[in-house]
Protein backbone atom coordinates (compact mmCIF):
# COMPACT_ATOMS: atom_id res chain seq x y z
CA UNK A 1 0.00 0.00 0.00
CA UNK A 2 2.73 2.48 0.78
CA UNK A 3 4.79 1.69 -2.42
CA UNK A 4 1.50 2.30 -4.18
CA UNK A 5 0.74 5.33 -2.57
CA UNK A 6 5.31 6.70 -3.03
CA UNK A 7 4.28 5.34 -6.74
CA UNK A 8 1.19 7.54 -7.16
CA UNK A 9 3.18 10.78 -5.60
CA UNK A 10 5.76 10.45 -8.17
CA UNK A 11 3.37 10.83 -10.82
CA UNK A 12 2.83 14.30 -12.26
CA UNK A 13 0.67 15.65 -14.54
CA UNK A 14 2.41 16.42 -17.85
CA UNK A 15 2.71 20.02 -18.85
CA UNK A 16 0.75 21.34 -21.58
CA UNK A 17 0.98 24.66 -23.47
CA UNK A 18 -3.06 25.46 -24.47
CA UNK A 19 -2.22 28.40 -26.70
CA UNK A 20 -0.38 25.64 -28.75
CA UNK A 21 -3.08 23.51 -28.64
CA UNK A 22 -5.64 25.93 -29.28
CA UNK A 23 -6.42 25.11 -33.00
CA UNK A 24 -6.85 21.11 -32.37
CA UNK A 25 -8.99 22.43 -29.02
CA UNK A 26 -11.59 24.56 -30.67
CA UNK A 27 -12.19 22.24 -33.38
CA UNK A 28 -12.29 18.67 -30.83
CA UNK A 29 -14.48 21.37 -28.65
CA UNK A 30 -17.06 22.52 -31.69
CA UNK A 31 -17.22 18.42 -32.30
CA UNK A 32 -18.68 17.71 -28.65
CA UNK A 33 -20.97 20.61 -29.17
CA UNK A 34 -21.85 19.81 -32.20
CA UNK A 35 -23.00 16.56 -30.71
CA UNK A 36 -25.29 18.46 -28.64
CA UNK A 37 -26.74 19.98 -31.40
CA UNK A 38 -27.68 16.56 -33.04
CA UNK A 39 -29.29 15.99 -28.97
CA UNK A 40 -31.57 18.44 -28.43
CA UNK A 41 -31.87 21.11 -31.61
CA UNK A 42 -35.03 20.87 -33.36
CA UNK A 43 -34.87 18.80 -36.52
CA UNK A 44 -35.49 21.55 -38.93
CA UNK A 45 -32.88 23.96 -37.15
CA UNK A 46 -30.51 21.21 -37.14
CA UNK A 47 -28.71 21.71 -40.84
CA UNK A 48 -28.46 25.47 -40.42
CA UNK A 49 -27.24 25.34 -36.69
CA UNK A 50 -25.08 22.79 -37.52
CA UNK A 51 -23.82 24.67 -40.24
CA UNK A 52 -22.79 27.79 -38.81
CA UNK A 53 -21.25 26.11 -35.69
CA UNK A 54 -18.72 24.36 -38.09
CA UNK A 55 -17.90 27.22 -40.16
CA UNK A 56 -17.51 29.27 -37.16
CA UNK A 57 -15.46 26.15 -35.46
CA UNK A 58 -13.10 26.23 -38.60
CA UNK A 59 -12.34 30.17 -38.98
CA UNK A 60 -11.59 30.13 -35.38
CA UNK A 61 -9.17 27.35 -35.25
CA UNK A 62 -7.49 29.13 -38.44
CA UNK A 63 -7.31 32.53 -36.36
CA UNK A 64 -6.04 30.65 -33.05
CA UNK A 65 -3.34 28.58 -35.73
CA UNK A 66 -2.03 32.39 -36.45
CA UNK A 67 -0.83 33.52 -32.75
CA UNK A 68 0.87 30.41 -32.02
CA UNK A 69 4.54 30.74 -31.38
CA UNK A 70 6.40 29.75 -34.84
CA UNK A 71 9.58 28.82 -32.72
CA UNK A 72 9.12 25.19 -32.37
CA UNK A 73 8.00 23.39 -29.15
CA UNK A 74 6.69 19.95 -27.56
CA UNK A 75 4.23 19.79 -25.26
CA UNK A 76 1.96 17.27 -23.59
CA UNK A 77 4.92 15.30 -22.24
CA UNK A 78 6.41 15.80 -25.81
CA UNK A 79 3.69 13.85 -27.33
CA UNK A 80 3.04 16.63 -30.01
CA UNK A 81 5.38 18.69 -31.60
CA UNK A 82 4.20 22.32 -32.75
CA UNK A 83 6.64 23.03 -35.36
CA UNK A 84 6.27 25.46 -38.43
CA UNK A 85 5.88 22.00 -40.59
CA UNK A 86 2.97 20.52 -38.16
CA UNK A 87 1.02 24.51 -38.20
CA UNK A 88 1.38 25.00 -41.95
CA UNK A 89 -0.44 21.53 -42.37
CA UNK A 90 -2.95 22.36 -39.90
CA UNK A 91 -3.64 25.41 -41.24
CA UNK A 92 -3.95 23.81 -44.85
CA UNK A 93 -6.48 20.96 -43.48
CA UNK A 94 -8.48 24.14 -41.90
CA UNK A 95 -9.07 26.13 -45.03
CA UNK A 96 -9.57 22.94 -47.25
CA UNK A 97 -11.65 21.13 -44.38
CA UNK A 98 -13.84 24.58 -44.50
CA UNK A 99 -14.08 24.35 -48.06
CA UNK A 100 -14.78 20.63 -48.17
CA UNK A 101 -17.76 21.58 -45.34
CA UNK A 102 -19.10 24.12 -47.64
CA UNK A 103 -19.88 21.24 -50.29
CA UNK A 104 -21.18 18.95 -47.52
CA UNK A 105 -23.44 22.06 -46.58
CA UNK A 106 -25.25 22.37 -50.14
CA UNK A 107 -28.88 21.46 -50.36
CA UNK A 108 -29.65 23.44 -53.25
CA UNK A 109 -28.90 20.56 -55.73
CA UNK A 110 -31.55 17.96 -54.45
CA UNK A 111 -33.93 17.98 -51.54
CA UNK A 112 -32.25 17.78 -48.03
CA UNK A 113 -28.83 17.51 -49.90
CA UNK A 114 -26.17 15.07 -50.91
CA UNK A 115 -26.83 12.87 -47.10
CA UNK A 116 -29.10 10.28 -46.19
CA UNK A 117 -32.26 11.02 -43.77
CA UNK A 118 -32.18 8.27 -41.99
CA UNK A 119 -28.78 5.92 -42.19
CA UNK A 120 -30.13 2.73 -40.30
CA UNK A 121 -32.95 2.52 -43.15
CA UNK A 122 -32.80 -0.71 -45.13
CA UNK A 123 -31.56 0.54 -48.84
CA UNK A 124 -34.47 -0.01 -51.76
CA UNK A 125 -37.32 -0.27 -48.81
CA UNK A 126 -40.63 1.58 -48.69
CA UNK A 127 -39.23 3.64 -45.69
CA UNK A 128 -35.83 4.53 -47.80
CA UNK A 129 -37.53 5.38 -51.01
CA UNK A 130 -40.11 8.07 -49.08
CA UNK A 131 -36.79 9.39 -46.85
CA UNK A 132 -35.05 9.79 -50.39
CA UNK A 133 -37.31 12.46 -51.25
CA UNK A 134 -37.42 14.14 -47.81
CA UNK A 135 -35.96 17.67 -46.75
CA UNK A 136 -34.12 15.92 -44.10
CA UNK A 137 -30.37 14.96 -43.88
CA UNK A 138 -28.52 12.95 -41.72
CA UNK A 139 -27.19 16.37 -40.10
CA UNK A 140 -24.40 13.60 -38.00
CA UNK A 141 -21.79 14.52 -41.28
CA UNK A 142 -20.96 17.73 -39.44
CA UNK A 143 -19.98 16.73 -35.72
CA UNK A 144 -17.81 13.59 -37.72
CA UNK A 145 -16.37 15.78 -40.23
CA UNK A 146 -15.23 18.18 -36.95
CA UNK A 147 -13.69 15.05 -35.27
CA UNK A 148 -12.06 13.92 -38.75
CA UNK A 149 -10.11 17.38 -39.02
CA UNK A 150 -9.73 17.88 -35.49
CA UNK A 151 -7.99 14.10 -36.01
CA UNK A 152 -5.77 14.73 -38.59
CA UNK A 153 -4.84 18.07 -37.42
CA UNK A 154 -3.44 15.56 -34.56
CA UNK A 155 -1.98 13.53 -36.57
CA UNK A 156 0.24 15.63 -38.58
CA UNK A 157 1.53 16.96 -35.02
CA UNK A 158 2.08 13.64 -33.40
CA UNK A 159 5.74 13.79 -32.18
CA UNK A 160 4.78 10.01 -30.17
CA UNK A 161 3.63 6.84 -32.52
CA UNK A 162 1.27 5.97 -30.14
CA UNK A 163 -0.63 9.15 -30.11
CA UNK A 164 -0.10 8.89 -33.96
CA UNK A 165 -2.29 6.03 -33.66
CA UNK A 166 -5.10 7.38 -31.84
CA UNK A 167 -5.03 10.33 -34.73
CA UNK A 168 -5.02 8.45 -37.32
CA UNK A 169 -8.08 6.54 -35.62
CA UNK A 170 -10.03 9.72 -34.62
CA UNK A 171 -9.89 11.15 -38.24
CA UNK A 172 -10.47 7.38 -39.78
CA UNK A 173 -13.68 6.34 -38.13
CA UNK A 174 -15.46 8.93 -39.25
CA UNK A 175 -14.49 8.84 -42.62
CA UNK A 176 -16.09 5.59 -42.46
CA UNK A 177 -19.49 5.98 -41.00
CA UNK A 178 -19.49 9.37 -43.76
CA UNK A 179 -18.55 6.90 -46.91
CA UNK A 180 -21.89 4.92 -45.80
CA UNK A 181 -24.63 7.90 -45.60
CA UNK A 182 -24.92 8.91 -49.35
CA UNK A 183 -28.39 9.91 -50.03
CA UNK A 184 -29.09 7.72 -53.48
CA UNK A 185 -27.40 5.34 -54.60
CA UNK A 186 -27.28 3.57 -51.11
CA UNK A 187 -25.56 -0.09 -51.63
CA UNK A 188 -22.90 1.44 -53.40
CA UNK A 189 -22.26 4.20 -50.68
CA UNK A 190 -22.41 1.32 -47.84
CA UNK A 191 -20.13 -1.55 -49.56
CA UNK A 192 -17.98 1.80 -50.36
CA UNK A 193 -17.97 2.19 -46.53
CA UNK A 194 -17.91 -1.37 -45.73
CA UNK A 195 -14.60 -2.26 -47.69
CA UNK A 196 -12.70 1.41 -46.88
CA UNK A 197 -13.76 -0.17 -43.10
CA UNK A 198 -11.78 -3.33 -43.54
CA UNK A 199 -8.76 -2.26 -45.59
CA UNK A 200 -8.95 0.36 -42.93
CA UNK A 201 -8.68 -2.53 -40.07
CA UNK A 202 -6.22 -4.01 -41.96
CA UNK A 203 -4.20 -1.38 -42.25
CA UNK A 204 -4.37 0.26 -38.71
CA UNK A 205 -3.42 -3.36 -37.35
CA UNK A 206 0.10 -2.87 -39.56
CA UNK A 207 0.92 0.07 -37.95
CA UNK A 208 -0.28 -0.48 -34.41
CA UNK A 209 2.04 -3.69 -34.95
CA UNK A 210 4.91 -1.44 -36.24
CA UNK A 211 4.37 0.10 -32.68
CA UNK A 212 4.98 -2.63 -30.61
CA UNK A 213 7.68 -3.60 -32.87
CA UNK A 214 9.52 -0.09 -32.34
CA UNK A 215 8.97 -0.18 -28.85
CA UNK A 216 10.94 -3.67 -28.03
CA UNK A 217 13.68 -1.97 -30.27
CA UNK A 218 14.36 1.31 -28.76
CA UNK A 219 12.12 0.72 -25.14
CA UNK A 220 10.13 3.97 -26.24
CA UNK A 221 7.54 5.25 -29.05
CA UNK A 222 8.64 8.51 -29.37
CA UNK A 223 10.46 9.91 -31.98
CA UNK A 224 13.15 11.20 -29.69
CA UNK A 225 14.21 8.32 -28.48
CA UNK A 226 13.69 6.32 -31.59
CA UNK A 227 16.34 8.82 -33.29
CA UNK A 228 18.58 8.31 -30.70
CA UNK A 229 18.43 4.63 -30.59
CA UNK A 230 18.91 4.36 -34.21
CA UNK A 231 21.78 6.01 -34.07
CA UNK A 232 23.80 4.47 -31.12
CA UNK A 233 22.76 1.34 -33.02
CA UNK A 234 21.69 -0.14 -30.25
CA UNK A 235 18.74 -3.10 -30.30
CA UNK A 236 17.87 -5.77 -32.57
CA UNK A 237 18.26 -4.56 -36.41
CA UNK A 238 15.15 -7.29 -37.45
CA UNK A 239 12.90 -5.45 -35.07
CA UNK A 240 13.93 -2.25 -36.23
CA UNK A 241 13.43 -3.25 -39.84
CA UNK A 242 10.18 -5.03 -39.30
CA UNK A 243 8.48 -2.33 -37.36
CA UNK A 244 9.71 0.49 -39.73
CA UNK A 245 7.88 -1.63 -42.87
CA UNK A 246 4.66 -2.10 -40.98
CA UNK A 247 4.52 2.02 -40.17
CA UNK A 248 5.06 2.81 -43.47
CA UNK A 249 2.67 0.29 -45.06
CA UNK A 250 0.06 1.69 -42.52
CA UNK A 251 0.55 5.04 -43.66
CA UNK A 252 1.02 4.15 -47.43
CA UNK A 253 -2.97 2.86 -47.33
CA UNK A 254 -3.75 6.24 -45.72
CA UNK A 255 -2.06 7.93 -48.62
CA UNK A 256 -3.41 5.54 -51.22
CA UNK A 257 -0.03 4.33 -52.70
CA UNK A 258 0.60 1.40 -54.29
CA UNK A 259 0.20 -1.73 -53.88
CA UNK A 260 -2.50 -0.41 -50.85
CA UNK A 261 -4.17 1.70 -53.27
CA UNK A 262 -7.32 -0.97 -54.24
CA UNK A 263 -9.81 0.57 -51.68
CA UNK A 264 -9.31 4.38 -53.32
CA UNK A 265 -11.62 4.33 -56.90
CA UNK A 266 -14.15 1.93 -54.97
CA UNK A 267 -14.63 4.43 -51.84
CA UNK A 268 -14.56 7.53 -53.96
CA UNK A 269 -16.83 6.38 -56.78
CA UNK A 270 -19.57 4.89 -53.91
CA UNK A 271 -19.04 7.67 -50.98
CA UNK A 272 -21.50 10.75 -50.87
CA UNK A 273 -19.45 13.46 -53.49
CA UNK A 274 -18.56 16.02 -51.09
CA UNK A 275 -17.47 12.97 -48.40
CA UNK A 276 -14.97 12.47 -51.78
CA UNK A 277 -13.84 15.25 -51.73
CA UNK A 278 -12.93 15.94 -48.11
CA UNK A 279 -11.19 12.73 -48.23
CA UNK A 280 -9.04 13.45 -51.69
CA UNK A 281 -7.86 16.71 -50.73
CA UNK A 282 -7.77 16.78 -46.58
CA UNK A 283 -6.89 12.56 -45.69
CA UNK A 284 -3.72 13.13 -48.19
CA UNK A 285 -2.56 16.07 -46.24
CA UNK A 286 -2.90 14.17 -43.34
CA UNK A 287 -1.29 10.88 -44.49
CA UNK A 288 1.78 12.65 -45.98
CA UNK A 289 1.87 15.00 -43.12
CA UNK A 290 2.67 11.92 -41.45
CA UNK A 291 4.54 10.20 -43.50
CA UNK A 292 6.93 13.44 -43.78
CA UNK A 293 7.50 13.60 -39.32
CA UNK A 294 7.99 9.54 -39.81
CA UNK A 295 10.99 9.72 -42.46
CA UNK A 296 12.20 12.82 -41.95
CA UNK A 297 12.40 13.04 -37.75
CA UNK A 298 12.05 9.77 -36.62
CA UNK A 299 14.24 7.29 -39.61
CA UNK A 300 16.59 9.96 -41.29
CA UNK A 301 18.84 8.06 -40.47
CA UNK A 302 17.79 4.77 -41.79
CA UNK A 303 17.53 6.57 -45.75
CA UNK A 304 20.13 4.00 -46.93
CA UNK A 305 17.79 1.38 -45.62
CA UNK A 306 13.89 2.15 -46.59
CA UNK A 307 14.88 4.92 -49.57
CA UNK A 308 14.94 2.67 -52.55
CA UNK A 309 12.35 0.63 -51.30
CA UNK A 310 9.97 3.63 -50.93
CA UNK A 311 11.39 4.61 -54.77
CA UNK A 312 9.96 1.81 -56.02
CA UNK A 313 6.38 2.66 -54.56
CA UNK A 314 6.65 6.14 -55.82
CA UNK A 315 7.11 4.31 -59.31
CA UNK A 316 4.30 1.92 -59.02
CA UNK A 317 2.04 4.11 -57.99
CA UNK A 318 2.57 6.57 -60.70
CA UNK A 319 2.07 3.97 -63.54
CA UNK A 320 -0.54 2.27 -61.70
CA UNK A 321 -2.38 5.22 -61.20
CA UNK A 322 -2.03 7.20 -64.92
CA UNK A 323 -2.46 3.68 -66.90
CA UNK A 324 -5.39 2.69 -65.14
CA UNK A 325 -7.09 6.12 -65.87
CA UNK A 326 -6.89 6.04 -68.93
CA UNK A 327 -9.53 2.62 -68.91
CA UNK A 328 -12.23 4.73 -66.76
CA UNK A 329 -15.66 5.06 -67.64
CA UNK A 330 -16.48 6.68 -64.67
CA UNK A 331 -15.51 10.60 -63.29
CA UNK A 332 -15.16 10.05 -59.95
CA UNK A 333 -13.15 6.60 -60.70
CA UNK A 334 -10.95 8.46 -63.37
CA UNK A 335 -10.17 11.09 -60.47
CA UNK A 336 -9.54 8.60 -58.01
CA UNK A 337 -7.00 7.12 -60.07
CA UNK A 338 -5.50 10.59 -60.50
CA UNK A 339 -5.33 11.00 -56.85
CA UNK A 340 -3.35 7.57 -56.37
CA UNK A 341 -0.65 8.64 -59.35
CA UNK A 342 -0.83 12.59 -57.41
CA UNK A 343 0.24 10.42 -54.52
CA UNK A 344 3.29 8.94 -56.50
CA UNK A 345 4.52 12.32 -57.29
CA UNK A 346 3.99 13.44 -53.94
CA UNK A 347 5.80 11.18 -52.90
CA UNK A 348 8.75 11.45 -54.85
CA UNK A 349 9.17 14.76 -53.91
CA UNK A 350 9.15 13.62 -49.93
CA UNK A 351 11.87 10.66 -50.97
CA UNK A 352 14.47 13.75 -52.01
CA UNK A 353 15.24 14.12 -48.37
CA UNK A 354 16.18 17.58 -48.22
CA UNK A 355 14.48 21.24 -47.48
CA UNK A 356 13.35 21.52 -50.80
CA UNK A 357 11.82 18.03 -50.64
CA UNK A 358 9.73 19.04 -47.59
CA UNK A 359 8.95 23.05 -49.28
CA UNK A 360 7.66 21.46 -52.19
CA UNK A 361 5.82 18.81 -50.79
CA UNK A 362 3.64 21.31 -48.92
CA UNK A 363 3.27 23.47 -51.76
CA UNK A 364 2.02 20.63 -53.82
CA UNK A 365 -0.68 19.63 -50.95
CA UNK A 366 -2.04 22.71 -50.85
CA UNK A 367 -2.34 23.20 -55.03
CA UNK A 368 -3.87 19.68 -55.10
CA UNK A 369 -5.92 19.92 -52.90
CA UNK A 370 -7.50 23.36 -54.02
CA UNK A 371 -7.93 21.58 -57.51
CA UNK A 372 -9.57 18.37 -56.51
CA UNK A 373 -12.03 20.21 -54.63
CA UNK A 374 -12.97 22.15 -57.19
CA UNK A 375 -13.28 19.26 -59.98
CA UNK A 376 -15.48 17.21 -57.22
CA UNK A 377 -17.69 20.08 -56.99
CA UNK A 378 -18.80 20.59 -60.88
CA UNK A 379 -19.11 16.78 -60.85
CA UNK A 380 -21.71 17.76 -58.19
CA UNK A 381 -23.56 20.13 -60.76
CA UNK A 382 -24.00 17.49 -63.54
CA UNK A 383 -26.82 15.42 -62.72
CA UNK A 384 -29.90 13.34 -64.51
CA UNK A 385 -33.20 11.97 -62.74
CA UNK A 386 -30.58 9.32 -60.83
CA UNK A 387 -28.50 12.04 -59.39
CA UNK A 388 -25.17 12.86 -60.17
CA UNK A 389 -23.83 12.33 -63.93
CA UNK A 390 -20.58 10.56 -63.52
CA UNK A 391 -20.48 7.99 -66.67
CA UNK A 392 -18.04 9.96 -69.24
CA UNK A 393 -20.60 9.99 -72.23
CA UNK A 394 -23.13 12.09 -69.94
CA UNK A 395 -20.68 14.67 -70.21
CA UNK A 396 -20.77 14.44 -74.44
CA UNK A 397 -21.61 18.37 -75.29
CA UNK A 398 -21.44 19.76 -72.38
CA UNK A 399 -20.14 22.53 -73.33
CA UNK A 400 -22.56 23.75 -75.83
CA UNK A 401 -24.63 23.08 -72.94
CA UNK A 402 -23.24 24.94 -70.03
CA UNK A 403 -19.96 26.60 -71.35
CA UNK A 404 -18.99 28.16 -67.88
CA UNK A 405 -19.01 24.80 -66.30
CA UNK A 406 -17.22 23.63 -69.02
CA UNK A 407 -14.73 25.54 -69.14
CA UNK A 408 -14.30 25.65 -65.19
CA UNK A 409 -13.97 21.88 -65.50
CA UNK A 410 -11.18 22.10 -68.56
CA UNK A 411 -9.35 24.19 -66.46
CA UNK A 412 -9.09 22.02 -63.53
CA UNK A 413 -8.36 19.20 -66.02
CA UNK A 414 -5.12 20.91 -67.71
CA UNK A 415 -4.20 21.97 -63.71
CA UNK A 416 -4.26 17.59 -63.18
CA UNK A 417 -2.59 17.88 -66.26
CA UNK A 418 0.27 20.07 -65.18
CA UNK A 419 0.07 22.96 -67.77
CA UNK A 420 1.72 25.86 -67.24
CA UNK A 421 0.30 28.48 -65.81
CA UNK A 422 -1.88 26.38 -63.34
CA UNK A 423 -0.99 25.15 -59.86
CA UNK A 424 -0.75 21.40 -61.69
CA UNK A 425 2.61 22.73 -63.51
CA UNK A 426 4.31 24.64 -60.51
CA UNK A 427 4.02 22.17 -58.17
CA UNK A 428 4.96 18.93 -60.33
CA UNK A 429 7.97 21.33 -61.18
CA UNK A 430 8.87 22.03 -57.52
CA UNK A 431 8.62 18.14 -56.24
CA UNK A 432 10.42 17.08 -59.67
CA UNK A 433 13.43 19.94 -58.97
CA UNK A 434 13.55 18.75 -55.42
CA UNK A 435 13.50 15.24 -56.14
CA UNK A 436 16.14 15.92 -59.08
CA UNK A 437 18.60 17.91 -56.12
CA UNK A 438 18.25 14.94 -53.83
CA UNK A 439 19.45 12.52 -56.21
CA UNK A 440 15.63 10.84 -56.82
CA UNK A 441 16.53 10.91 -60.85
CA UNK A 442 14.17 7.45 -61.51
CA UNK A 443 10.97 8.26 -59.97
CA UNK A 444 11.26 12.26 -61.83
CA UNK A 445 11.61 10.29 -65.36
CA UNK A 446 8.35 7.69 -64.23
CA UNK A 447 6.72 11.10 -62.92
CA UNK A 448 7.23 12.73 -66.40
CA UNK A 449 5.97 9.46 -68.33
CA UNK A 450 3.00 9.22 -66.13
CA UNK A 451 2.26 13.23 -66.69
CA UNK A 452 2.06 12.38 -70.42
CA UNK A 453 0.23 8.93 -69.69
CA UNK A 454 -2.34 11.53 -67.66
CA UNK A 455 -2.76 14.19 -70.27
CA UNK A 456 -4.97 11.79 -72.24
CA UNK A 457 -8.05 10.94 -69.64
CA UNK A 458 -8.07 14.69 -69.12
CA UNK A 459 -7.81 15.81 -72.47
CA UNK A 460 -10.72 13.55 -73.34
CA UNK A 461 -13.19 14.81 -70.76
CA UNK A 462 -12.69 18.21 -72.55
CA UNK A 463 -13.12 16.66 -76.20
CA UNK A 464 -15.98 14.93 -74.94
CA UNK A 465 -17.18 18.41 -73.77
CA UNK A 466 -16.43 20.55 -76.99
CA UNK A 467 -16.16 18.54 -79.67
CA UNK A 468 -18.56 15.51 -79.11
CA UNK A 469 -22.07 15.39 -80.53
CA UNK A 470 -24.26 15.64 -77.12
CA UNK A 471 -26.35 12.28 -76.82
CA UNK A 472 -30.02 12.25 -76.01
CA UNK A 473 -29.19 11.23 -72.24
CA UNK A 474 -26.99 13.70 -72.01
CA UNK A 475 -26.84 15.35 -68.13
CA UNK A 476 -28.29 18.67 -67.20
CA UNK A 477 -25.87 21.41 -65.36
CA UNK A 478 -27.92 22.41 -62.17
CA UNK A 479 -27.08 26.16 -61.09
CA UNK A 480 -24.71 25.84 -58.08
CA UNK A 481 -26.10 27.18 -54.57
CA UNK A 482 -24.44 29.63 -52.61
CA UNK A 483 -22.09 26.98 -51.00
CA UNK A 484 -20.88 25.17 -53.94
CA UNK A 485 -20.28 28.26 -55.93
CA UNK A 486 -18.00 29.54 -53.19
CA UNK A 487 -16.01 26.45 -53.28
CA UNK A 488 -15.48 26.73 -56.76
CA UNK A 489 -14.52 30.54 -56.92
CA UNK A 490 -11.80 29.52 -54.53
CA UNK A 491 -11.03 26.42 -56.13
CA UNK A 492 -10.97 28.37 -59.30
CA UNK A 493 -8.81 31.34 -57.65
CA UNK A 494 -6.43 29.22 -55.64
CA UNK A 495 -5.59 27.23 -58.85
CA UNK A 496 -5.08 30.26 -61.12
CA UNK A 497 -3.16 31.85 -58.31
CA UNK A 498 -0.88 29.48 -57.41
CA UNK A 499 0.13 29.02 -61.35
CA UNK A 500 0.35 32.67 -62.20
CA UNK A 501 2.05 33.76 -59.00
CA UNK A 502 3.22 30.93 -56.65
CA UNK A 503 5.96 32.39 -55.14
CA UNK A 504 4.61 33.79 -51.69
CA UNK A 505 3.25 30.77 -50.99
CA UNK A 506 6.55 28.74 -52.27
CA UNK A 507 8.33 30.85 -49.52
CA UNK A 508 5.76 30.34 -46.67
CA UNK A 509 6.12 26.01 -47.86
CA UNK A 510 9.84 27.04 -47.46
CA UNK A 511 9.66 28.85 -44.35
CA UNK A 512 7.59 26.26 -43.09
CA UNK A 513 9.84 23.14 -43.71
CA UNK A 514 11.51 22.80 -40.25
CA UNK A 515 10.45 19.61 -37.86
CA UNK A 516 11.11 19.80 -34.15
CA UNK A 517 13.02 16.71 -32.68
Amino acid sequence: MLNTVTLAADIKAPSMNYEALAPMLIVFGAGCASVLVEAFAPRAARHIVQTVLTLVALIAGFVALLFVDRDGLKTAADAIAIDTTGLFLQGTILVLGLVSVLLIAERSLTPGGEFVAHAAVAPGSTDDKKLTASVYSQTEVFPLTLFAIAGMMLFVTANDLLVMFVALEVFSLPLYLLCGLARRRRLLSQEAALKYFLLGAFASAFFLYGVALMYGYAGAVDFASIHNAVQADRGDETLLLMGLAMLIIGLLFKAGLAPFHSWTPDVYQGAPTPVTAFMSACTKIAAFGGILRLLYVGFGELKDDWRPLLIGVAILTMLVGSILAVTQQDLKRLLAYSSIANAGFLLTGALAMNKEGVSSTLFYLVAYGFTTLGAFAVVMLVRDADGEATHLKRWAGLGRRSPIIAAVMTFFMLAFAGIPLTSGFTSKFAVFSAALAGDAVSPVIVGVIASMILAFPYLRLVVLMYVTEPGESGADVHVPGAFTSAALTLGVVATLLLGVAPQPLLDLAEQASQFVR
